[in-house]
């Protein structure tokens, strides 16, 4: 079994067919390599499914997180998947594997105070107005880091306070901004006047890239003590700071561009807790 031309063709079919984000892509591409390296460790020519027990013990030996465990049963049950698609295996040894449960970590988020001390610390900074704004939005919006730095100025509607994110697989939203976020963006485009079609670019007028973005924050989270603060954090704030303000977890599934509503579920702390404030303060037994 020729395991690795069957990668490389599902690789391609996960890009030019599924259209599926490069980040994905090397992720289920690093589960597979991996998976087949132990294969070929063990002299293992064609996978059952207690070859796929045993892996999956061996991965836990060697101290694996349940989540990435649990992303890489994943990944490879698609891989075999497209195998049977393909008509060169006719059964999944994933198939039938449970996938371990795994208690979400409660992320990281802000206090207000700390939000609004991020931005107020890019003033009197060079470049401060790009900053600023950047998080101005990031706060307002939510996005993830690779919707912002692909955001495009014609994707902005200043007017009509909008912009269109365009999330994992190439899947467009809309997010509505607010009138902090909305009076930033004018100010920096009719000050800095950025150079080509990404609003936040570089002096090329290119886009700037992840590793820009994630400096730009440190840089200001490190003041407030804050050394782990990421474009991540910043979007837990804003949903986390949403629920607490009385959102639903349904409107935030949607403000984030979560497909499923599962993923929205880490934040379900937040909401419990607002149920139970409005329950103590209006229920006549509370």
């Amino acid at each position: 079994m020729d395991y690795y031309h069957c990668l490389d063709n599902f690789i391609s079919y996960l890009t030019a067919e599924r259209g599926v984000s490069n980040h994905t892509v090397e992720a289920y591409n690093r589960d597979i390599l991996e998976f087949l390296k132990y294969l070929e460790e063990n002299s293992i020519q064609i996978a059952s499914q207690e070859d796929v027990n045993n892996y999956i013990a061996f991965l836990m030996d060697k101290g694996k997180k349940v989540r990435s465990i649990t992303r890489s049963i994943s990944s490879l049950r698609g891989f075999f998947n497209f195998m049977i698609i393909e008509g060169i295996i006719k059964e999944n040894p994933f198939e039938e594997i449970e996938i371990p449960r795994y208690k979400p970590s409660i992320p990281e988020v802000l206090s207000q105070e700390e939000m609004l001390e991020l931005i107020r610390l890019t003033e009197g900074e060079k470049k401060s107005l790009r900053d600023k704004t950047m998080l101005e939005l990031m706060y307002a919006t939510g996005l993830r880091v690779s919707e912002l730095i692909n955001l495009k100025k014609s994707d902005v509607n200043l007017e009509g306070g909008f912009l269109i994110a365009t999330g994992k697989r190439s899947k467009e939203r809309v997010v509505p901004m607010g009138s902090y976020s909305r009076d930033a963006i004018k100010k920096y485009i009719s000050e800095e006047k950025p150079k080509g079609p990404y609003l936040f670019c570089n002096k090329r007028g290119g886009k700037l890239t992840r590793q820009a973005i994630w400096k730009i924050i440190r840089k200001y989270a490190k003041k407030i003590d804050k050394v782990h603060v990421s474009p991540h954090t910043i979007r837990h704030t804003f949903a986390t700071h949403l629920l607490e303000g009385g959102a639903d977890l349904r409107s935030v599934q949607i403000l984030l561009g979560h497909e499923d509503i599962s993923t929205t579920q880490i934040y379900t702390h937040v909401d419990r807790k607002r149920l139970k404030e409005i329950h103590k303060r209006f229920h006549p037994r509370g």
